[in-house]
């Protein structure tokens, strides 16, 4: 019957013969995503290819402990509460 290369041209033909009007645009954006495509590989390659800069550590000065934690704690939202004022269930 038909192999795979004449289906392909067959549908070469077809898309060619319907999309004639649209073929420019579409040409023109896959040539678009090949250059970005292109374009973002490349910048990865060479940021990977950059030296790594040293990250800031923090150094402790002195070994004396930090001030232990106290139980009391503020109120964020004053009288109200942080969502507003609260209304009776009753």
């Amino acid at each position: 019957m038909f192999g795979m290369s004449e289906i392909a041209i067959l549908l070469l033909v077809v898309i060619v013969l319907l999309g004639i009007k649209k073929l420019p645009g579409l040409v023109r954006s896959a040539g678009t995503s090949s250059r970005i495509l292109k374009r973002e590989s490349r910048e990865i390659r060479d940021e990977d290819d950059r030296p790594i800069e040293p990250v800031a550590t923090y150094q402790v000065k002195s070994e004396e402990p930090l001030p232990p934690r106290t139980a009391e704690r503020t109120d964020p939202g004053g009288p109200t509460g942080p969502t507003g004022p609260t209304r009776p269930t009753g």
